[in-house]
């Protein structure tokens, strides 16, 4: 059925929902499981750190490096836990592009992501989806 399962992180509770169906399906399918999160650019008002601050924005980036590892790295204790190994990748860039990129690099035939509710804070995330489902090169399994 599947054999390289793709879940895609975040610190929402979706996420989590969505990295729960991804180790059972990759239990079921003995298939190869991969976390994902996107290292998006930091708020425009780092800039302003910057004056006061010249290393600020490194030590942001860096920090968010750290919160995006201990994120991956729970995940792979929940996925060996369940009996089933994951590794987790961080990547760089536009949130949509940069997973379409990893799905190819990963040769990923299935992309689970957590749906989040619609309103107004995150009507975006619902466009983001749409572009992943509209653009992926491989299946991708909305968890609610």
């Amino acid at each position: 059925m599947f054999s390289n399962i793709v879940v895609a992180l975040n610190d929402l509770p979706e996420s989590q929902r969505a990295l729960r169906m991804a180790i059972d399906l990759a239990r079921v399918c003995s298939a190869e499981l991969t976390t994902v999160s996107i290292l998006g650019d930091l708020p425009a008002y780092v800039s302003f750190s910057i004056v006061v601050d010249p290393d600020a924005s490194a030590a942001m980036i860096e920090e968010r490096r750290h919160r995006h590892r201990e994120m991956h790295e729970k995940a792979a204790s929940l996925a060996r836990e369940l009996g089933v190994h994951a590794q987790g990748s961080v990547v760089a860039g536009n949130e949509v592009q940069a997973v379409l990129h990893f799905l190819k690099d990963q040769r990923a035939d299935l992309l689970v992501v957590g749906l989040h509710q619609h309103d107004f804070y995150l009507s975006r995330l619902w466009s983001s989806v749409y572009d992943l489902a509209q653009n992926a090169t491989c299946s991708v399994l909305g968890v609610h």
